[in-house]
């Protein structure tokens, strides 16, 4: 008799809560492990001098020492050496290369550099119609806009009395900076770098080999029903509509997440004339 109240005893038990199915792969990305970057054989990260008072007020001269190659990245960098302004010694820097940069070049970096390429100033002090690279999006962040190889960002107006500059940044969406954040003139390096195919996998191995574990890529529908939300089926099919909501939980929100539109673009854009 006791022995079968333990046994409705432990049958009554709430069991523990254990979760069904498997945890997709875009989940796991999110924990790090395997699919953290890659980064023994980067040269560090490329940013503009830290605002100084050279800076704010005047301009300090650097010297291209060299232009380098950076693991995983499209776009060279410039090792640039600069005179401490304080100190008996040398401050060295590292910039994304602006086209036509070269070793021994001597750039400068301050309200009153000139307007050549590969010099940085702030938005404010350049033109409009300055194309620009590596621009900041708040004063001091030191380089955050159009960075990848052969973008730039162009300046399409300023409003002094705000002390706000209007960009239009690679992407085609025009952006309000203020106007002390400072950019480097020109585009940067390396463009034209995605028209030469890869033709073969070997070199997507490579390229991504640098970058971090994200190829090869097998496809939802190539998957069992417990690994993605397209997987199974008798034929490779979705088997629902292919865009899922913004607010869906981690392990549904695969697809094309919140999608205003999905398709081809068919016609041709049509520029918004600016508003003044």
């Amino acid at each position: 008799d006791s022995a079968l109240d333990v046994v409705v005893a432990l049958r009554a038990r709430p069991r523990p809560f254990s979760k069904m199915g498997r945890v997709i792969r875009s989940q796991r990305k999110g924990r790090g492990s395997i699919f953290k970057s890659h980064n023994t054989h980067r040269k560090g990260a490329a940013k503009h001098r830290v605002l100084d008072n050279a800076e704010r007020n005047h301009y300090i001269k650097g010297t291209v020492s060299e232009i380098i190659h950076d693991s995983g990245r499209g776009a060279p960098l410039a090792r640039v050496t600069f005179r401490d302004p304080y100190k008996y010694r040398h401050q060295k820097a590292l910039f994304v290369a602006a086209e036509g940069m070269y070793s021994g070049q001597f750039v400068y970096c301050g309200k009153k550099a000139v307007l050549t390429v590969g010099n940085v100033k702030p938005l404010g002090e350049m033109p409009e119609g300055t194309i620009v690279c590596n621009v900041e999006e708040k004063t001091g962040d030191r380089g955050a806009l159009a960075r990848a190889s052969g973008d730039y960002a162009i300046i399409v107006a300023h409003n002094p009395d705000a002390g706000i500059t209007r960009i239009k940044l690679p992407s085609g969406t025009k952006k309000v900076v203020s106007s002390a954040c400072r950019g480097m003139i020109g585009q940067v390096a390396g463009g034209g770098r995605t028209e030469k195919p890869m033709l073969k996998a070997g070199r997507a191995y490579h390229k991504y080999k640098a970058k971090r574990n994200s190829w090869p890529k097998v496809r939802g529908v190539a998957m069992n029903p417990v690994e993605h939300p397209h997987g199974g089926g008798n034929h490779q099919h979705i088997g629902h509509a292919s865009t899922v909501s913004r607010y869906a939980p981690p392990g549904q929100k695969v697809g094309l997440i919140a999608a205003r539109r999905t398709g081809r673009l068919r016609g041709t854009s049509v520029v918004k004339p600016e508003k003044n």
